[in-house]
């Protein structure tokens, strides 16, 4: 038997701890050819503070060393959003990396779920890194291609370890991909011509960007409402979400479904990012903004995701619910087609919710990749 060093599990209290909590999963997926490697300026603003989930949201980040080397890591959440929607209890893990090893993982949630249980949590979720609105669930199928903006990756092993811990899978998140342009179908085709009349589609209006951002998050917050686990955005989130992403966004790749001058469903192309970063190692400096910059101004990524998207509730169960969704999709191909886009990920989708997977796959859409979310009691 090989005596390993001691382990350690050490809170995240300072930058060079959080540094550290970032450096993780360099060497987890050192040789995943699929691993597109963060860009580390970005994850140390998305764990700040003082971003916006901090006002409804507690966080905390651990670290596993060995030999004074990270080798490991876990974060544990309490969600005050979700407490008071749900009343369940619920508290949340993420950002999961570890060696293929039982007692680095045995470590990690023992200390994740103390936490937890110590601010009043019977059970807990995930993996959310950090809540259900930014990268959810564990890729537990579709290993062979990177991942997609704001979509996570794994290693093969990290679903047997939860299982072992005594997590139960409870809900699948699907990824789809479509080639750009897509399918035409005839069934959606028709309903957009008989309801023509009534929807208006519109472009983003940067003229009036905070009244826009308000529309989409309303409509949002609207459309989601009845999902599965779901926390709405708030003002301060959405607001913290366009001013890091429209300025890479074209206008016209958000497009805006009114009838009779109500917004009543948007959808989003988010040009996908990790095409461009690939080969950055993580670094902007010294040259990795100038090489970032000029692929997404110049030469633009060849695929985009589709993260943001929805249909007013009430529209759900009619046939007006796909016609929109089909009418915005369909308003922001032009500037998808002009931009050398020729793939789309849609994502994710709630395995369960039959009628989006429906449009989708009438468009040609096909799953790549799956995710699963966990759940435990805790006793």
């Amino acid at each position: 038997m090989v005596n390993l060093p001691p382990l350690q599990i050490l809170a995240v209290t300072d930058r060079r701890g959080l540094d550290d909590f970032i450096e993780v999963p360099f060497s987890i997926y050192r040789g995943d050819p699929n691993w597109v490697p963060p860009l580390r300026l970005e994850r140390r603003e998305a764990l700040a503070r003082t971003q916006p989930l901090s006002e409804h949201a507690q966080w905390q980040l651990w670290v596993a060393y060995r030999d004074g080397k990270p080798i490991g890591r876990i974060s544990a959440q309490v969600d005050r959003l979700h407490l008071e929607r749900y009343a369940d209890q619920t508290g949340f893990f993420g950002f999961l990396e570890a060696p293929d090893e039982p007692m680095v993982f045995n470590a990690l949630f023992a200390t994740a779920e103390a936490w937890l249980r110590e601010h009043g949590v019977t059970r807990v979720r995930g993996p959310f890194s950090l809540n259900i609105n930014q990268e959810t669930g564990l890729l537990v199928e579709g290993f062979d291609t990177p991942p997609y903006l704001m979509m996570g990756h794994a290693t093969r092993y990290y679903e047997r370890r939860l299982l072992d811990l005594g997590y139960v899978g409870v809900k699948d998140l699907l990824a789809y991909e479509l080639d750009v342009p897509f399918a035409t179908p005839h069934s959606l085709e028709n309903l957009l011509s008989r309801f023509a009349g009534q929807i208006h589609v519109r472009p983003f209006d940067r003229k009036r960007k905070a009244a826009d951002l308000e529309v989409l998050r309303d409509l949002f917050n609207d459309a989601w409402s009845e999902n599965w686990s779901f926390v709405p955005f708030t003002a301060a989130e959405f607001a913290a979400i366009g001013k890091e992403l429209l300025p890479l966004i074209p206008a016209d790749f958000i497009q805006i479904a009114e009838i009779d001058g109500e917004p009543v469903a948007f959808m989003a192309f988010m040009p996908n990012i990790n095409e461009a970063i690939a080969d950055l190692a993580g670094k902007l400096l010294p040259f990795g903004w100038a090489r970032l910059l000029w692929r997404l101004k110049v030469r633009f990524p060849h695929s985009v995701r589709v993260s943001l998207m929805g249909v007013r509730k009430r529209f759900h169960h009619t046939r007006l619910g796909p016609t929109l969704a089909y009418a915005v999709i369909k308003a922001g191909l032009p500037a998808a087609l002009r931009k050398g886009v020729n793939r789309a990920e849609m994502s994710w989708i709630l395995e369960d919710n039959q009628g989006m997977r429906n449009i989708i796959e009438s468009l040609g859409g096909y799953i790549t990749k799956r995710y699963r979310v966990f759940d435990k009691a805790l006793g």
